[in-house]
């Protein structure tokens, strides 16, 4: 029995590990996709050339990322086959045809205009070119459609029926795509996207900016960046709010962990701030927590009851240190993008947001909060859903490959070593990249735009002028 426990830990650790380092890239591709097709757009309807230095500039980082994206999503792949194989047997009817639908519309989408987009500027000229960008950044969106979909269906399975053979099988496809959780998740991960390329790019404008304040690139990239940050960041906290309540509905004891609501309160839940959650003694000690205000964000009621994890028999609890405190990062990533993109608002309003070191500080120290809170909101919704693989119907324990745990183990030192080697290299490059300037730019016509978008229009010039 310990033995198959291992080897289930270590089969969840390497799914994890290997996720953890591929969902960072489509998070980042997923966000810069859009911007270069915003970026060529400008480019065509200004004839600004600072538009095209730019796109070029981050088109060679989109394809270096997006390429680590492709190969860590099909070695993670090929674990369903090797440590989830149970898993892969009992959903396969269900969640085959959605990756494969992924794989027929977004990625050959991706695939086919990618060559275009990273070769075909001076082969096709710009108008098809910007199709072909156009089309890789929907690409990229269908693919987080479908994706979002069968992770959705695991957390909230709707739409299926059992065969004789134990398999889940699609009643209704609708209620499978568009199941309860769906909308909400996948409006909450593509903002995640465009706030993790946001503070990315937006970083890298502050670190040039530190060096040269009147880098044109610089300039047009930081704005457009703190831009995203001061609209978008609201509204995820507002769509992450709505996520939240479509999690307790369907799956309130995640929401249980995530609070640390280890008792239930009849009369108001408090909003427990930090502590330390002690599974075994089921409590948080040293708990810093405001009263009420539990049941005020969850219920819209400071009085509402909520039901605790001691409703819910032991064995079906999740891992809850790990699920609070990684909401907690999430939550506190999401806070301080809001904050700096406040920031930046005050700046441009006093007229020294070129000249601000403490938000260009700021926004350097802050790139990496987008790959953390992606990070820290998918440990947050995984460990949440356990013990379950499909919540509330088919087990972890009852999904794994029947593998020894040395087996699993040699496989994970092996994943370990590959990874840091391959992708510490490709994320070195990609630093080197960022560290040079981009071209300084010209703010006349580029010589390569068509003749009909060459010149700057009243509305373009005023589109324009709020991001230089």
């Amino acid at each position: 029995m310990l033995e198959g426990w291992d080897a289930i830990v270590l089969a969840r650790a390497q799914f994890a590990f290997t996720m953890s380092f591929h969902i960072v890239f489509p998070a980042f591709s997923i966000g810069l996709a859009s911007y270069l097709a915003v970026l060529e757009a400008l480019w065509l309807w200004t004839g600004r050339e600072v538009f095209i230095n730019l796109f070029n500039y981050w088109l060679k980082i989109f394809a270096v990322a997006f390429g680590m994206g492709v190969v860590s999503g099909i070695v993670m792949s090929y674990q369903f086959g090797t440590n989830w194989s149970v898993f892969a047997d009992k959903t396969g009817p269900v969640l085959g045809p959605l990756m494969a639908y992924e794989v027929l519309t977004a990625f050959f989408l991706e695939a086919g205009f990618l060559g275009v987009m990273l070769f075909g500027l001076d082969r096709v000229g710009p108008r098809l070119h910007f199709m072909a960008t156009l089309m890789v950044a929907i690409g990229t969106l269908i693919s987080a459609f479908w994706i979002l979909s069968a992770n959705s269906w695991m957390q909230t399975p709707t739409g299926h029926t059992m065969n004789a053979a134990g398999q889940f099988v699609a009643a209704d496809w609708l209620k499978v795509i568009f199941n309860p959780s769906f909308p909400y998740r996948l409006v909450h991960m593509v903002l995640a996207a465009y706030l993790t390329t946001a503070f990315a790019v937006g970083a890298v404008g502050a670190f040039h900016l530190l060096r040269d304040p009147h880098q044109a690139g610089a300039r047009v990239m930081f704005s457009m960046a703190m831009w995203m940050a001061t609209v978008v960041a609201p509204i995820q906290i507002v769509a992450g709010d709505q996520h939240g309540l479509n999690t307790l509905e369907h799956q309130p004891v995640k929401i249980m962990a995530m609070e640390g609501h280890f008792d239930s309160h009849k009369h108001g839940a408090p909003l427990i701030l930090f502590g330390w959650p002690d599974q075994a003694a089921a409590q948080v000690k040293y708990a810093i927590e405001i009263p009420k205000a539990g049941s005020l964000i969850l219920k819209h009621s400071p009085d509402a009851p909520l039901a605790g994890l001691d409703t819910v028999p032991r064995e079906n609890w999740p891992p809850v240190f790990i699920a609070f405190w990684s909401f907690r990062i999430m939550v506190g990533m999401g806070l301080l993008m809001a904050g700096l993109g406040l920031l930046s608002l005050l700046m441009r309003i006093r007229g020294t947001f070129y000249q601000s070191r403490l938000l260009h500080i700021c926004s350097v120290a802050m790139a990496p909060s987008g790959f953390v809170a992606v990070l820290a909101g998918w440990v947050t919704t995984e460990v949440g859903r356990q013990p379950f693989t499909v919540y509330g119907l088919l087990r972890t324990a009852d999904s794994v490959s029947p593998l020894a745990a040395p087996a699993v183990g040699s496989s994970l030192i092996g994943f370990i070593i590959v990874y840091f080697t391959v992708f510490t290299a490709g994320v070195v490059y990609i630093l080197r990249l960022m560290a040079a300037p981009p071209h300084p730019g010209e703010e006349g016509p580029s010589h390569e735009v068509p003749s009909h978008a060459a010149g700057i229009t009243p509305a373009a010039g005023a589109v324009t002028g709020a991001i230089r």
